[in-house]
């Protein structure tokens, strides 16, 4: 039997316990990115077994699994669902240390009551108590979002979604929580993607608009970013290896487009050229809606082409980008204010690197009255752990205001993953509460109270200006 998830887990001094038990723990959750499916959740999807909510779809597992010997027929193949979970439960003991063995323990505790560590012995156990508790009817995809008093969910949104299970879900009015779609146009950017025509092709049949030139693809884009703001989106997210800017004449452009239409290969440098006059168009449109752009920067995804051949993307070789995005970046945020058509963004960068780049750049393009205009987001991907989270924190404290900080979000396609908001709300208590017994800030726990409140939740609810 284990306590390590206990009342106190990572609340290191008794600022940080009061700070979290009372201004933290009971805050509602604003999820404002994450990929759970819009379909499941209008189903009220139930799963049969703890491998099905938990291994299925889940790379962040997969990685670990490889890592530590398992072949593939237990992590993605074919083999029996029990055998697939008796092989994570073989993997998790060797993740002490990684996140993926503290999100596990919080996951049983909070949601199955289950205290034992999970391993080679415990697995038949766990096993059991786990599905036994599943079989309740309270252990559905919505009834897991209510439990875990979410108010918001952003999912993540192709631009040819016919957005059906979004209306059906706000048709129905009975999730408590707001379920709006984001905008994410990567295969519109992705021109040298193998495949990009023929979405090109979809695109054209949805809107309508025979996209024969650049300027039709442009058409076709604003009638969909239009339909999503009918629908109730009010976010775009776009995923960028890296952060591009060049400039281009609009008959260079044609030219490009034209090229990549007959999947002829285009340049980096014209790839360059495509991807900023895109988003640089997509950006204003975002801005004339007050739409929140979010830029996630530096995923260098499917490394292992043998694997992707087999399992396609998603599947766990992705890796940390590491180009130099200061230039590009201040061009591309700078063309979007200097006709004063920046709209609120929030940038992640996956290459810890980056923190003091991101950091500092917030402070070039604030304004318009809007707190916290320009966000850092939060620790993502391989920064989604302890100290990443952290140090993410102490890096917008050092160098803007983290006071205006939008907060966490799960990112993440399991209806357990929202023990990730307690996680993050525990280091931020535990973060001030250490600044506070050290004499650096204030023991005033009012202040910082409230300061967790707004980090936790308040923020983003302003920041998106979204009715909850």
């Amino acid at each position: 039997m284990s306590t390590f998830i206990n009342e106190n887990f990572l609340l290191n001094n008794e600022t940080a316990i009061e700070l979290y038990n009372e201004y933290a723990k009971d805050m509602p959750i604003y999820d404002y990115h994450c990929h759970l499916s819009p379909k499941e959740i209008w189903e009220d999807k139930r799963f049969d077994n703890i491998t099905q909510l938990w291994l299925y779809g889940d790379h962040y597992k997969w990685r670990a699994m490889r890592i530590n010997g398992i072949i593939e027929d237990y992590i993605t193949g074919d083999k029996g669902d029990y055998d697939k979970f008796l092989a994570w439960a073989k993997t998790i003991p060797n993740c002490i240390g990684n996140p993926l063995y503290h999100w596990t323990q919080l996951e049983l505790k909070r949601y199955f009551n289950i205290d034992e560590l999970l391993n080679e012995d415990t697995a038949p156990v766990i096993w059991q108590k786990c599905n036994e508790v599943l079989q309740n009817k309270e252990f559905s995809a919505r009834r897991l979002i209510n439990r875990s008093n979410v108010k918001m969910i952003g999912t993540t949104d192709d631009p040819i979604d016919s957005l059906d299970y979004h209306k059906k879900i706000r048709k129905e009015g009975q999730l408590e929580a707001k379920v709006l779609p984001t905008f994410r146009p990567d295969k519109a950017l992705e021109i040298n993607k193998e495949g990009f025509s023929n979405w090109i092709k979809r695109l054209s049949e949805v809107t309508g608009i025979s996209i024969k030139r650049y300027k039709d693809l442009l058409d076709a884009l604003k009638d969909r970013v239009n339909y999503f703001n009918q629908e109730g989106c009010r976010m775009s997210d776009h995923s960028l290896s890296y952060v591009p800017y060049a400039e281009a004449s609009e008959t260079e452009l044609e030219e490009i487009f034209k090229k990549a239409m007959v999947s002829e290969k285009v340049s980096p440098q014209e790839e360059n050229k495509y991807k900023t006059y895109t988003l640089i168009f997509l950006g204003k449109l975002y801005h004339s809606l007050g739409w929140v752009m979010q830029l996630h920067i530096g995923a260098m995804r499917n490394n292992n082409t043998r694997m992707f051949n087999i399992l396609g993307g998603d599947a766990g070789f992705d890796s940390i980008n590491d180009c130099n995005i200061a230039v590009p970046l201040s061009r591309l945020l700078d063309a979007l204010d200097r006709e004063n058509s920046l709209p609120k963004t929030i940038l992640y960068n996956l290459n810890p690197k980056d923190n003091y780049v991101i950091a500092t750049m917030l402070g070039n393009f604030q304004g318009d009255g809007i707190p916290g205009k320009i966000q850092f987001g939060s620790g993502w991907w391989f920064n989604d752990q302890k100290d990443g989270m952290i140090r993410q924190m102490t890096d917008l404290a050092n160098l803007g205001l983290l006071s205006h900080f939008v907060g966490m979000l799960t990112d993440s396609r399991s209806f357990l993953s929202y023990t990730r908001h307690e996680y993050f709300r525990r280091l931020l208590c535990s973060l001030l509460g250490e600044w506070a017994e050290k004499g650096e800030v204030p023991k005033d726990i009012n202040l910082l109270g409230n300061m967790v409140k707004n980090i936790s939740y308040n923020n983003a609810v302003k920041y998106f200006s979204i009715d909850i």
